[in-house]
């Protein structure tokens, strides 16, 4: 996931330009990747995200409490999910381009694929693509991605926010890629959430560094993130107002990603938001010029 405009963009295997099996081709020309598929009409950005059900919340909840022993198992289930909120919030993906910035081992792009959209991966960091990486995964930094303006139906990025030290270019980037009318799907863990320090929570309560050491004294081995590296202090407040002064997106809905009821409702509470939202979702919709 994104870091910080360090990364050089270059796929990871040889080909003209990114290539999916549904046929879609996103061709390199001039520093940039332009969609040279013309894209269906639709019926844009709907609103038919619902509260989720107790018994689909407990089922990621379990899905997350494994995943530092099963994480493919536990991505196999957020990415099933994530695109059910995403063809909620837009219809059905098949045949439109799907544009995942920071996906890690692709289990978004490939769950998209799976659905007959066009997807494509953009991920800076090796390490994080793994052994498999899908087909035409870019090497590329979120601050900077090689596509042309307007090329996205819809431009996705999961909890990957809490990632970057500068989320409002992070954000600028995803919103110049997506077409007038166009989806952006942006969910991040906040950092007063219980889960705020990741694999070292809820410990970050009493400092990022006393947590981290914590977790290296239980588990023997070094944490993954350190705050202020790879992951920063991102709160729901301060991301709401930024986005909301935007003039380029709306808010189509700004929801906890994960309660199974009042998920809007929480969202919209000054204070108690930034610890009972847990992971916040973003809808947006991008604005025509």
């Amino acid at each position: 996931m994104p870091t910080g405009p360090t990364a050089p963009a270059s796929p990871t295997s040889p080909a003209s330009g990114p290539r999916t099996d549904a046929g879609a081709d996103l061709t390199t020309g001039g520093g940039r990747v332009v969609n040279r598929k013309r894209k269906r009409s639709g019926a844009g950005v709907g609103t038919g995200l619902k509260d989720p059900s107790v018994r689909r919340s407990l089922a990621l909840f379990r899905a997350f409490l494994r995943e530092q022993d099963d994480p493919a198992s536990c991505y196999a289930l957020l990415a099933r999910d994530a695109a059910d909120q995403v063809e909620a919030a837009y219809g059905p993906v098949e045949g439109r381009t799907v544009v995942d910035v920071g996906g890690g081992g692709g289990y978004f792009t490939e769950e998209f694929r799976r659905r007959g959209a066009h997807a494509y991966l953009f991920e800076p960091d090796m390490r994080e693509l793994g052994p498999k990486p899908p087909e035409s995964a870019v090497v590329a930094d979120g601050y900077l991605l090689p596509l042309a303006d307007g090329v996205a139906d819809v431009c996705f990025s999961s909890n990957v926010l809490e990632h970057v030290a500068d989320p409002q270019t992070f954000l600028s980037e995803m919103v110049r890629v997506t077409r007038p009318d166009g989806l952006i799907y942006v969910s991040f863990t906040n950092w007063l959430s219980p889960w705020g320090g990741h694999e070292w929570a809820p410990w970050h309560y009493f400092g990022a560094e006393r947590a981290r050491a914590r977790y290296r004294r239980r588990t023997g081995r070094p944490a993954k993130h350190t705050l202020g590296e790879n992951l920063f202090a991102v709160h729901i407040g301060t991301t709401l107002r930024q986005v909301r002064a935007r003039d380029d997106i709306t808010v189509v809905s700004a929801r906890s990603r994960y309660w199974p009821f009042l998920a809007e409702a929480v969202a919209k509470a000054p204070g108690l938001r930034e610890f009972a939202t847990w992971n916040l979702l973003l809808i947006l919709r991008r604005c025509p010029p």
